[in-house]
C-alpha cells in the first residue's frame, strides 16, 4: 500500500529549479510498511517534509515522529516513545553524488526514505533513561526503585580460569 501524500511528480518540479513544495501528512506504520516489533500497526507517523528542486535533483528536508514501544535493556521497563527523524536526502534523476537517491521515472516516492530512517532511528535495544541502574543480578530487585541488600558477586579477572589451567598442567 502506498501513500499518495509521499508520492510527489518529480517531472514538474524539476522542470523549474528553485522551486519548493510542502508536505504535511499523516500515516500509519501499516501504510509504511514497519512490520517489526517496535511499531504498532495503527501508530500513526507524522511527516513534516519540504522539498527543494535543483538543477540536477531535489532537497528533501524536514522530520518525521515515529512512536515506537520496547523494552528497557536493563531494567525491563516498558517504554513507548517517539523518535523525530531528522530528513536531511538528495535525489537526482542522473545520480552524480554517491549518497543521493536516484529519481525513477516521473514521480518520488518517499516512503522507501522514511521507511529506512524510522528503521535507523528507533532504538533496537532502548534505555529508559541514561542512568538506568537496571535489576539486581541476584533477587531481581529493579535498582532504580530499590536498593536491595544482596551482596555483588565475586567477579574475578577473565583469566582465572587459564591459571587454574596451568596450575593442572603444573601439577602434572
Amino acid at each position: 500500500m502506498t501513500s499518495k501524500a509521499l508520492m510527489v511528480n518529480a517531472a514538474e518540479l524539476l522542470r523549474r529549479p528553485g522551486t519548493e513544495r510542502t508536505i504535511a501528512t499523516t500515516l500509519t506504520t501499516a501504510e509504511l510498511g514497519l512490520s517489526d516489533q517496535r511499531f504498532r500497526p495503527d501508530d500513526t507517523v507524522t511527516a513534516n517534509i519540504r522539498l527543494e528542486s535543483l538543477s540536477d535533483g531535489i532537497v528533501v528536508l524536514g522530520s518525521v515522529d515515529v512512536p515506537w514501544q520496547g523494552t528497557c535493556r536493563r531494567c525491563l521497563r516498558e517504554l513507548s516513545e517517539h523518535a523525530v527523524c531528522e530528513v536531511d536526502e538528495l535525489y537526482q534523476s542522473v545520480v552524480t553524488n554517491p549518497n543521493a537517491f536516484e529519481i525513477a521515472g516521473d514521480q518520488l516516492d518517499l516512503i522507501p526514505m522514511v521507511r529506512e530512517l524510522a528503521l535507523l532511528d528507533t532504538p533496537t535495544a532502548p534505555l529508559c533513561r541514561p542512568d538506568c541502574a537496571g535489576l539486581c543480578s541476584v533477587c531481581g530487585t529493579d535498582l532504580n526503585e530499590l536498593q536491595c541488600s544482596c551482596e555483588a558477586p565475586a567477579h574475578g579477572s577473565p583469566w582465572d580460569v587459564l591459571d587454574q589451567l596451568k596450575g593442572r598442567l603444573d601439577a602434572n
